[in-house]
C-alpha cells in the first residue's frame, strides 16, 4: 500500500494542482457587494427628498450590466411594490402610489444608485430597499431607509436651515466690508498721492514768485 501511495503522488499533475488551487483563490476573492444608505430619513409632506444609495463593487463596474431596483414596504401591513429599476437606462414606475414621482439621480459609474421621490405623501411612509447587482457581483447586502413624512420640519431641521442662511448672510456682509474698506483705501492712497505731487510742481516752476 506504501508503494501505491508513493507511485501515486509521484504521478499527480502538478498543473492540475495549481489550476486547483487558482480556483480556490479565486473563490476565496470574490465578495459581495456592499449597500450605503442614510438609514432614517425626514422629509416635509409636499417636498422633495433624496433618497442616498451608495454601493461598493469587486468587480469592475460595467454600466451595460449593472442592474439598481428599489421597492416599497409600507408601514401598515400591505405587499411590497415596485419603486424604481435601472438596466443601461432609468424605468420609472408606470403605475402605483409612485407614478410620475420617481427621478433617477445617481451615476452608476461612480457607484451611486440614489433616487429622488417628488412630492412626498404620508402613504410614503415606510421602508425603501435598495439593491444593486453588478454581475457577477451579484451576491450581498441589500440597504435599506426608512422614510417619514411629516407635516413640519423638525426643530433640528430648522436650526440647521437658520444656521445655513445666518452663513450665508454673514459671509456676504463679509465680502461687502472687505469690498468697501478696498475701496477707501485706494482713494485715500490716491488723495495722498495727488497731495504730494502738487507742491512739487509748484517748485518746478521758475516763472511763480
Amino acid at each position: 500500500y506504501c508503494v501505491c501511495f508513493c507511485t501515486f503522488w509521484i504521478d499527480f499533475d502538478p498543473y492540475a494542482l495549481r489550476c486547483h488551487m487558482s480556483s480556490v483563490v479565486g473563490v476565496l476573492r470574490v465578495s459581495g457587494i456592499r449597500i450605503y444608505t442614510s438609514g432614517d430619513v425626514e422629509a416635509v409632506n409636499g417636498t422633495d427628498i433624496r433618497l442616498k444609495c451608495t454601493f461598493d463593487s469587486s468587480s469592475n463596474i460595467n454600466p451595460n450590466n449593472i442592474i439598481v431596483s428599489w421597492s416599497f414596504r409600507p408601514l401598515k401591513p400591505g405587499r411590497e411594490e415596485s419603486v424604481f429599476h435601472y438596466q443601461q437606462k432609468p424605468y420609472p414606475p408606470q403605475e402605483g402610489i409612485f407614478r410620475k414621482r420617481i427621478i433617477w439621480a445617481g451615476d452608476v459609474m461612480g457607484q451611486d444608485a440614489s433616487i429622488i421621490i417628488r412630492e412626498v405623501k404620508f402613504t410614503y411612509n415606510g421602508t425603501y430597499t435598495c439593491q444593486v447587482k453588478n454581475p457577477p457581483d451579484v451576491h450581498g447586502s441589500v440597504g435599506e431607509i426608512r422614510l417619514r413624512v411629516v407635516t413640519t420640519a423638525s426643530f433640528s431641521e430648522l436650526l440647521l436651515l437658520a444656521f445655513a442662511i445666518g452663513g450665508g448672510i454673514a459671509v456676504v456682509v463679509l465680502l461687502l466690508i472687505i469690498i468697501v474698506s478696498c475701496r477707501r483705501c485706494k482713494r485715500k492712497r490716491q488723495r495722498r498721492e495727488g497731495e504730494v505731487e502738487a507742491p512739487r510742481k509748484e517748485r518746478k516752476d521758475p516763472t511763480v514768485w
